[in-house]
């Protein structure tokens, strides 16, 4: 989402950034795509020989949840005073555990995968 890419401030490097946004304030750069809705995201998906990774805004991750087949969740040992987004409670109903790996000392990443 806008907001997300806003807090980024530049694009994320050796790969291409697709940012969904209502909005045209995102300035052209070369690694830098703009969608206005979630099916150009998804049909962009049928040209692109690679994985697709969303990172949000709660919004996005909302608009995402049916797509998503595979979660890569990297909880950080952190409480953050005056949050307001979050991610939706179920999202990781119907999926299950299929790995992880430790990070740092107090951080871990866990790979879940859609069931059936």
């Amino acid at each position: 989402g806008y907001k997300t890419w806003r807090s980024l401030k530049k694009p994320l490097k050796d790969r291409l950034n697709i940012v969904l946004s209502r909005n045209s304030e995102v300035e052209p750069q070369p690694s830098v795509v703009v969608v206005r809705d979630i099916l150009s995201v998804l049909s962009l998906k049928d040209y692109l020989s690679c994985d697709l990774f969303v990172i949000g805004g709660e919004q996005v991750y909302r608009s995402f949840l049916p797509h998503v087949d595979k979660w890569l969740v990297t909880e950080v040992p952190l409480a953050v005073e005056g949050t307001d987004t979050f991610m939706p409670g179920d999202y990781l109903q119907g999926f299950k555990p299929s790995g992880s790996q430790q990070l740092e000392d107090n951080l871990r990443v866990t790979f879940y995968e859609k069931q059936g």
